[in-house]
C-alpha cells in the first residue's frame, strides 16, 4: 500500500473524491494531532471516512468498536475492496481462528480490526490489542454507552478498558445522533481527555418534516408515492406489516419490496441490491434497515407508525435527500396510534417487581441452585415459558432483556434452526384441502392470519403465537403440520428452542437483581421520557417541526425550515365558510345515494382530513347516519 501523506491524497486514492464533506476534514486534523475527538455528524454524513483517512496516514492499525455486525462486515469488504488490509471478529468464529487472526492484526501489516464489545471482553483479545501497533480507537455508536441513550448497551461500559490496554491512543467516539446530556456522558464514559467536539448541525434544508393525520393510511400512502416518482422507504413495526405493505403497494403498481430480520442472508442481499439497483422503487422495513447503505436518491422515507424515540426517528428520516435535493419525511398518524406507541412501549415496560419474578421463574425453569448457575447455558422455548408460568409474554420479554443489558445474563435468539413454515399448494387447492380434512384447519388458518408470503418461501413462524391463535398445544399443532408436510401440502421445519440463555453471575435471587434497581429504574423512566418526546412532536402543529427536532438535539439558534408540514400547510383552515362548501357538496353527493368515507374523499376536492371533520360534525347534530355497511345516508325525520 502506498504510503500517501496528506488526507486529500488518501480521500482521492481510495475513495475518488477530491474535497471533504463538512466537518469531515476538521475531524480528522483533530485526530492527526493525536486528540480525543467526539464527532456528530447526521446520518449519510460520512462518519467512516473521520477515522478510515486519519488510519491509513498513520502507521499501525486502527480498532473499530462497533456493535452492529451487519454494518462491521460491509464496512470490512468495502475496504478489502479498495485493497486495504481489514478483518471484522464476529460471533461463531472457533477460537482457534480468532487466534491466528488476531496474530495477523500484530504480524500481518493489517489496518483496521473491527471488534464487538463483547469481543472485547475476552482475555485473548486484550492480550493481543496489548501486543498491537495501534494509531487509533474508534468507537461507532457511542450514544450506546450513554444510560441517557436511546440504544444503551451495557457492553459498552467496557469499552474504556481499551484506555488501560493503550493510554498514548486517542480515541474518537462517532455517532449521527445525540442530545448534549449524551455527549457528555459518553465523554465520561469513555474517559476521553480534554476532547474536541465537533458537530455539524443537525439542520437539513432540503427536508421536508411532515406529520399528516388521516384515516386510510393505506390510501394516503398510495396517493402520496403516486404523485412522486423517486426512491423510497417505508418503515413499519412488524415484519407482517413489511409483506402486507409491499403487496398492497405492488397491486397498486408501485415498484415495492420488503425487507425484514427473518430473511435469509442471500434474500436480502438480493432485495437489497434490487432497491439499490432502482429495480425496485420502494423498500417497506422494518427500523433495522437502513443502517450503513448509501442511497443518495432517496426521495420520500414514510413511518407509518411513531417511532419510539426521536433519535431513532431522526436516523430513519436523515435517510431521505442525502443528494441534497428536495425530500420528504412523513409520519402517517392518526387517533389510534397514541394507545398503540404506549400500549407497545410503556404498558409492556416491566416494573422491578416483574423483573425479579422472571428470574426467579428462570432459575427454577433450569433448576438452578442457589449460589450456583455462573456460566452455564440453557435452551428453551420462550413462549413455553411463558405459558407453563402464565407470564404477560411483552413484560417477561423485557424483562430477560433487562436482565441481558445488566449482565445478569446473556439472551441469544439467534439460532441456525427456526421454525418455518411454506405452502406448496396454491391458496385455492389449500381451501379445498381444508373443506375435505377440517382437523387442520384451525392451525392452517393461525398461520394465515398472523404470517404473509407463506405461499412464496419458507416463512419463520412463532409456534407458541399460532397455538394460541388455534386453542390448541404445540405437540399437536406440530403433529398436524407435520401431516401436512407428509401429504405434500406443506414444507415444515421445527425447531423446539428459540431462545438461550447463559447465566453470568450465581443465582442469588434479590441479592443479584437489588443493586441494578437504581439503573432499572432510571431505564423506565428514560423510555417513558422518549416516549414523550414523540407524543409532543407530533402533537405540536404550532412550532415548524425542524425547529422542534433541532432544539431537541440542543440547537438553540433555529428558525422556521419554511417547507415542513406547519410551516407550509397543505390545507387551508376549516373555516366556517369552507365547512358550508364541503357541507353542501356532501349533501349533492347523498341526495344521489349513500357514500363511504373514502367514496367522499376520492371525489371531494377538499382535503380528507376536512370533509371527515364536516361528516363527524353532520352526524352529531343528527343530520346524517351510517348504515350497517358502514356508509352514510341523509337521516329523513
Amino acid at each position: 500500500m502506498t504510503t500517501l501523506s496528506n488526507p486529500e491524497a488518501i480521500l482521492k486514492k481510495y475513495w475518488g473524491f477530491d474535497t471533504f464533506r463538512p466537518l469531515q476534514k476538521e475531524i480528522i486534523s483533530e485526530a492527526l494531532t493525536g486528540k480525543d475527538v467526539v464527532a456528530l455528524l447526521p446520518t449519510g454524513g460520512g462518519k467512516s471516512l473521520c477515522f478510515q483517512v486519519p488510519a491509513l496516514l498513520k502507521p499501525g492499525i486502527c480498532i473499530v468498536v462497533s456493535p452492529l455486525i451487519a454494518l462491521m462486515e460491509d464496512q470490512v469488504n468495502a475496504l478489502q475492496a479498495k485493497d486495504i488490509k481489514a478483518m471484522a471478529l464476529t460471533g461463531g468464529i472457533p477460537f482457534a481462528e480468532v487466534d491466528t487472526m488476531l496474530d495477523n492484526c500484530i504480524y500481518g501489516n493489517y489496518k483496521f480490526l473491527y471488534l464487538s464489545p463483547e469481543r472485547l471482553q475476552q482475555e485473548l483479545v486484550q492480550e493481543r490489542i496489548r501486543q498491537m501497533d495501534v494509531n487509533l480507537i474508534a468507537v461507532d455508536e457511542a450514544h450506546c454507552i450513554s444510560q441517557w441513550g436511546h440504544d444503551f448497551r451495557p457492553a459498552y461500559r467496557n469499552i474504556a478498558l481499551l484506555r488501560g490496554l493503550k493510554p498514548e491512543v486517542p480515541v474518537m467516539a462517532l455517532t449521527a445522533t445525540a442530545t448534549q446530556t449524551v455527549v457528555k456522558d459518553m465523554a465520561t464514559q469513555l474517559e476521553l481527555k480534554d476532547p474536541a467536539i465537533l458537530q455539524k448541525s443537525f439542520l437539513r434544508e432540503n427536508l421536508a418534516y411532515m406529520v399528516k393525520e388521516v384515516q386510510d393510511k393505506n390510501y394516503y400512502l398510495e396517493q402520496l408515492l403516486q404523485e412522486h416518482s423517486d426512491s423510497g422507504i417505508i418503515y413499519v413495526r412488524s415484519r407482517k406489516a413489511t409483506i402486507e405493505i409491499a403487496e398492497f403497494l405492488q397491486k397498486k403498481g408501485v415498484s415495492a419490496t420488503s425487507f425484514h430480520g427473518g430473511l435469509q442472508k442471500d434474500e436480502k442481499s438480493k432485495r437489497l441490491q434490487s432497491w439499490l439497483k432502482d429495480e425496485h422503487r420502494i423498500m417497506v422495513a422494518t427500523s433495522a434497515f437502513g443502517m450503513g447503505i448509501d442511497k443518495p436518491d432517496v426521495g420520500t422515507v414514510v413511518h407509518m407508525n411513531l417511532p419510539e424515540s426521536l433519535e431513532s426517528y431522526f436516523q430513519e428520516a436523515g435517510r431521505a435527500g442525502r443528494n441534497g435535493k428536495a425530500a420528504k419525511a412523513v409520519i402517517l398518524t392518526n387517533q389510534s396510534d397514541i394507545p398503540l406507541l404506549k400500549n407497545q412501549f410503556l404498558n409492556t415496560l416491566p416494573s422491578v417487581e416483574m423483573i425479579k419474578l422472571v428470574f426467579r421463574k428462570l432459575v427454577a425453569y433450569f433448576r438452578v441452585a442457589y449460589g450456583e448457575g455462573e456460566g452455564t447455558v440453557h435452551h428453551f422455548n420462550f413462549y413455553e415459558f411463558c405459558s407453563k408460568y402464565e407470564l404477560n409474554t411483552l413484560q417477561a420479554y423485557n424483562a430477560i432483556l433487562l436482565l441481558d443489558r445488566t449482565s445478569v445474563l446473556s439472551l441469544s435468539e439467534q439460532f441456525q434452526k427456526k421454525t418455518k413454515i411454506r405452502f406448496a399448494v396454491t391458496s385455492r387447492q389449500l381451501s379445498f384441502y381444508l373443506e375435505a380434512n377440517p382437523k387442520f384447519e384451525a392451525v392452517t388458518k393461525a398461520i394465515l392470519r398472523t404470517y404473509g408470503g407463506v405461499f412464496d418461501a419458507p416463512v419463520e413462524i412463532n409456534l407458541q403465537i399460532v397455538c394460541n391463535k388455534a386453542g390448541t398445544t404445540q405437540p399437536e399443532a406440530a403433529k398436524l403440520l407435520e401431516r401436512l408436510q407428509h401429504e405434500n401440502i406443506a414444507e415444515f421445519e421445527h425447531d423446539q428452542h428459540d431462545t438461550r440463555v447463559t447465566f453470568l453471575v450465581p443465582r442469588e435471587d434479590d441479592i443479584t437483581i437489588n443493586p441494578l434497581i437504581p439503573y432499572i429504574r432510571l431505564q423506565i423512566d428514560t423510555k417513558k421520557e422518549k416516549i414523550n418526546e414523540v407524543l409532543k412532536y407530533v402533537g405540536n402543529n404550532n412550532r415548524c417541526r425542524s425547529e422542534q427536532l433541532l432544539q431537541y438535539f440542543g440547537e438553540t439558534r433555529t428558525s422556521p425550515c419554511g417547507i415542513c408540514s406547519v410551516c407550509k400547510p397543505s390545507e387551508e383552515k376549516l373555516t366556517r365558510e369552507l365547512m358550508k362548501k364541503i357541507y353542501f357538496k356532501i349533501i349533492g353527493l347523498l341526495e344521489e345515494k349513500e357514500h363511504s368515507s373514502r367514496e367522499f374523499t376520492e371525489k371531494l376536492e377538499f382535503s380528507e382530513k376536512h370533509v371527515l371533520k364536516v361528516l363527524q360534525v353532520l352526524v352529531e347534530k343528527g343530520a346524517l347516519e351510517i348504515t350497517a355497511g358502514n356508509k352514510y345516508k341523509l337521516k329523513h325525520l
